[in-house]
């Protein structure tokens, strides 16, 4: 019995304690540290009420291959498209509007996740260093097909 909870407290202790966090940014952090030290920032647009992009949330961006790469070479932001908080992002103000009683959409969800006049989600967006749209992406997006899109800008 001490010799199997030995090599139990042995386990425990080599098993490394932090798992790679990925670093989410507010849009003004981006914005500001881009300035300070450009790279491009990725954006993940989303609701509460997604289910795609739950999954999204809860696999691809808990990889630790791309964790690792986001945080070393983008800012990450992570959007919730019914947010009701303005966002100073590009010298503009950007503001949640209602489109009926109890919903909405924030004008800068509306601004990048356009694509052919609809917002769907999740998208998945990559700002260029002057804070262009490099790629823009409605679906589900795994952690192999966002690395891969991830090599292709670089």
């Amino acid at each position: 019995m001490k010799r199997l909870l030995f090599i139990v407290l042995i386990f425990f202790c080599a098993v490394p304690s932090s798992v790679a966090q990925l670093k989410i940014y507010s849009f003004e952090e981006a914005e500001k540290l881009s300035k300070e030290n450009p790279k491009p920032i990725v954006v993940f647009i989303h609701t509460s009420w997604c289910k795609y992009c739950g999954m999204m949330e809860n696999t691809t961006f808990k990889k630790p291959e791309l964790i690792t790469r986001l945080n070393a070479n983008y800012y990450f932001v992570s959007m919730d498209a019914e947010s009701t908080n303005d966002i100073v992002f590009n010298n503009h103000v950007f503001k949640f509007k209602p489109t009926g009683p109890n919903t909405g959409i924030h004008q800068l969800a509306t601004e990048l996740a356009t694509i052919d006049n609809n917002v769907i989600y999740p998208t998945t967006v990559v700002l260029a260093t002057d804070f262009s749209i490099l790629f823009q992406k409605h679906s589900y997006l795994d952690d192999r097909t966002l690395l891969g899109i991830l090599d292709k800008i670089k």
